[in-house]
């Protein structure tokens, strides 16, 4: 496996890769999130710009073999993953730690933070054996406030929602 800064050549097979990896979501009854726009090429460039956009291929090259992305941001001292995605091809064989553990080595000696479906499997019963743990909302920073709050507008809210920390030692 290759993990390494996305191309711009590879951010228009992002969003098909986001779409696939989404499709799962249609099975536990939360068609929306399936079927949920990817994200903008614009946000996609903007992050590689900022050197936080990470690509993860079976083998190298481009297009054949891409695997998953990662794309990831500072927040409150902390590196909060913004989009964790695996193609289904591709699941199960460790690829999403592997890209949250690239992202918690450039992002520096910081906490990992994120937000994510409570129940859905493969969301935070997942991160949880990844080493994060559930925020109390005691415990939330404001910029985790402004993306919770921002989630909620977009109707997320209508599952269970948590944010999740990893702190850097065990990153």
């Amino acid at each position: 496996m290759i993990i390494r800064p996305a191309h711009e050549t590879e951010l228009p097979a992002l969003r098909p890769l986001e779409s696939a990896a989404g499709a799962p979501f249609h099975d536990i009854g939360m068609a929306a999130v399936a079927d949920d726009e990817p994200p903008a090429l614009a946000t996609l460039a903007a992050s590689l710009r900022a050197g936080r956009l990470l690509v993860a291929y079976a083998e190298e090259g481009p297009g054949d073999g891409l695997a998953g992305y990662l794309m990831w941001e500072p927040v409150d001292g902390a590196t909060h993953i913004e989009q964790v995605s695996v193609a289904p091809a591709y699941a199960h064989r460790r690829i999403g730690q592997a890209l949250i553990d690239r992202a918690a080595h450039d992002g520096g000696d910081r906490p990992l933070t994120l937000t994510t479906f409570r129940d859905v499997p493969w969301n935070a019963p997942y991160y949880a054996r990844l080493g994060f743990r559930p925020l109390a909302d005691a415990e939330l920073t404001p910029g985790l406030r402004a993306i919770r709050a921002h989630e909620a507008e977009l109707g997320l809210d209508r599952w269970p929602r948590l944010c999740m920390r990893r702190e850097a030692a065990t990153a």
